[in-house]
């Protein structure tokens, strides 16, 4: 079983690649970094476990229907009186204008998370992998608190954890030093997960030149896991994501992992008329579990991870609704979309 541990929002859009209330209609669903990769591993056929906060109302409850009806085990979220749920505004950019994200998450349920509100022993019991993101520890002290402290515990429990870097500029604000608070969970991870940004912004990892051109140079990416696995000894891998991006909507798609002894490069995947690529970092890191705790080969573990993240492209939405079957087509060559009859 997989655990994770992290804040889920409503997630309002504008249809289609509208701008923000170009027309009165905003599409309601619902996601997050960690909800995202327990729905993906549990659409994938794998036990997975979500512990958050939720708030006590209809919304909250809903959320907990949504998560459920995706086969995701929610017996461990808990509901806080009086909270609220994180909101996120999403505009779907195209061609040359960027996408954009709002946020409205101050004071959300988990954000007021207490030590006592989780039993993690009976949370990990079962389980083999336990997931966090960097978005978590962003939104306040006390989620901070609650990932450092739940990291710590699944060590102790015998858990291989993964970190995922995200980076979001937009919600450091309550005063901490970005930085040593990600450094200070990389600390706790086996396996470091992220774009180029992530590792050079929240642990300080110097990054390849030109990435912010999008220019990828693998040999560059390469020495930056290097630098990552140096600096942080308890992890055993590092892996980052390898976008190189001509437009909003087309997009060149592969990755890359490093353990202490060995490098993989995935293929490249060229994604024109991209749908979504929200959830698209969280997908990888589905994959990458799934890869990992399925196959004895890394260099297979990582082309099924990168394989079912350029598929989340095409769905929109932050949760990864793919099957196991459609990521092994797509490793198999087949990706000409051509009806299934």
């Amino acid at each position: 079983m997989v655990v994770t541990f992290g804040e889920i929002m409503l997630r309002l859009k504008s249809p289609g690649q509208e701008r923000l209330f170009q027309t009165p209609l905003l599409e309601a669903t619902f996601g997050g970094s960690e909800a995202n990769v327990a729905v993906a591993l549990a659409r994938l056929g794998m036990l997975a476990r979500f512990v958050t906060l939720l708030p006590d109302n209809q919304i909250g409850r809903e959320c907990q229907r949504v998560l459920r009806a995706h086969g995701v085990d929610v017996s461990f979220i808990g509901f806080k009186k009086g909270g609220r749920l994180g909101i996120y505004f999403y505009e779907n950019g195209a061609n040359q204008r960027a996408s954009n994200v709002i946020y409205d998450r101050a004071h959300s349920a988990i954000s007021e998370i207490e030590p006592g509100d989780i039993d993690w022993e009976m949370v990990f019991r079962g389980a083999e992998w336990f997931h966090v993101s960097g978005i978590t520890p962003a939104l306040s002290a006390k989620a901070a608190d609650a990932c450092r402290y739940s990291m710590l515990k699944a060590r102790e429990a015998g858990l291989k954890v993964s970190f995922d870097l995200n980076f979001r500029a937009k919600l450091w604000k309550y005063g901490a030093d970005a930085r040593s608070v990600m450094c200070d969970l990389a600390r706790n991870a086996d396996i470091l997960i992220g774009n180029e940004e992530d590792y050079q912004k929240s642990l300080g990892i110097e990054g390849p030149s030109g990435a912010s051109r999008g220019e990828i140079d693998t040999n560059g990416y390469e020495a930056m896991c290097k630098r990552a696995l140096d600096a942080f000894p308890g992890a055993s891998m590092a892996a980052v994501t390898l976008r190189q991006s001509f437009s909003a909507d087309s997009n060149d798609w592969s990755a890359m992992l490093v353990t202490r002894g060995q490098s993989f490069v995935s293929r490249t995947y060229r994604m024109n008329d991209i749908v979504d690529r929200v959830g698209a970092g969280d997908s990888f890191a589905a994959g990458l579990i799934y890869g990992v705790l399925s196959y004895g080969d890394l260099q297979k573990a990582l082309e099924y991870a990168v394989a079912l993240s350029c598929l989340k492209h095409t769905i929109p939405g932050d949760f990864a609704i793919i099957e196991h079957e459609e990521v092994i087509k797509l490793l198999e060559g087949d990706a000409t979309g051509r009806v299934q009859r």
